[in-house]
């Protein structure tokens, strides 16, 4: 068995990340599958189109026949699944769809990696590694007091996306305990940076400010999340799927706890001195609240001694620093005829 890793979702956000990361710090051959939905883009990973290291296959992960024919073609032997819907808004407005991919499809990935895991042979079976990467959110709203979620906190998700990815985490657990596929699960905290879809926040908000746009802030904006620069998420993911222990979770944060209405500021704030509004505004000014979303948790923290203690993995950005690298980014998309994604 070759060295190759099978990623589902690779042209998301997160998923190019880690392709990105494999391909420029290892000898993995490395097989993206993505659906193309509108949050992925090829744009991110065109650098490496002639790469021989990579390939690529559009496909949708529910459809169990076409998944089973790249098991046999590539003969991968770690697996790691990124392909989700993410965003708590359209899970609210749409759950089928986050039932479907989340649920479903991850389902129809483990049935077929179970297959061909069944098939090798015993040496390659030791080998042989699926990787399930999940969210903070299944945690659940966690009380201000309240110490963070460490690996063993209890489940209480509070959308349909969070409820759809806490089901796929047990799926992923039942076939590890019934079938005896050698699963690893991580749950990340929120992630920011380069080729971010702009519908979440921080390019949100940039964007927004760059175009002169109000900034929409849900409720008071108290919400409070952890923030975990995606290119240290993807050095993580790399390390937990090679070195990670079967069976185990890990969580990914990047220590940076801060209310949604403070990360707005900061960015209002490094604007005002990169690219100023005008010579007596501040983008400060653009902020605007609204009507808050449904069941909207108030705050998500991981506790991440786990894989600092035992993988040797701790965030290299700080807010601060992947702040800046990401406004910066985003500067220089936005004065390429605004191609953000």
């Amino acid at each position: 068995m070759k060295k190759t890793l099978l990623i589902t979702g690779g042209a998301g956000f997160i998923g190019s990340a880690v392709i990105r990361y494999i391909l420029d710090n290892s000898n993995y051959k490395v097989i993206n599958i993505d659906k193309l939905t509108y949050a992925s883009s090829l744009e991110s990973l065109k650098k490496y189109i002639k790469n021989k290291k990579y390939f690529f296959e559009k496909l949708d992960i529910c459809n169990k026949n076409k998944l089973g024919k790249i098991f046999k073609k590539y003969d991968p032997q770690l697996v790691m699944h990124l392909a989700a819907e993410t965003h708590v808004d359209r899970s609210i407005n749409s759950a089928n769809t986050f039932i479907k991919t989340n649920i479903l499809g991850t389902y129809s990935l483990l049935e077929e990696s179970r297959k061909y895991y069944q098939s090798l042979n015993k040496k390659n079976k030791k080998l042989f590694k699926f990787h399930h990467i999940s969210t903070d959110e299944v945690y659940g709203d966690l009380d201000l007091k309240s110490l963070p979620a460490d690996e063993n906190f209890r489940y209480d998700p509070s959308s349909p996306y969070s409820a759809s990815k806490a089901s796929a985490d047990h799926l992923v657990r039942s076939w590890h305990k019934t079938y005896k596929l050698p699963i690893i699960i991580s749950n990340c905290s929120n992630n920011y940076g380069p080729y971010q879809f702009p519908e979440k926040l921080i390019p949100l908000i940039i964007l927004n400010a760059l175009d002169k746009k109000k900034l929409p802030v849900y409720g008071s904006g108290q919400q409070i999340r952890d923030w975990l620069y995606v290119n240290d998420h993807a050095e993580a993911l790399f390390k937990v799927i090679v070195k990670g222990k079967v069976g185990e979770t890990y969580n990914i944060g990047g220590n940076n706890e801060i209310k949604n209405i403070d990360v707005v500021k900061t960015i209002c704030k490094k604007l005002d001195t990169i690219k100023p509004f005008s010579k007596n505004k501040s983008y400060v000014n653009l902020i605007e609240y609204v009507e808050d979303r449904p069941g909207h948790d108030n705050r998500y923290a991981i506790d991440t001694k786990k894989i600092k203690n035992t993988l040797n993995w701790k965030p290299r950005e700080s807010f601060e620093t992947g702040i800046e690298k990401t406004i910066n980014w985003y500067l220089e998309k936005y004065k390429s005829n605004n191609d953000y994604a």
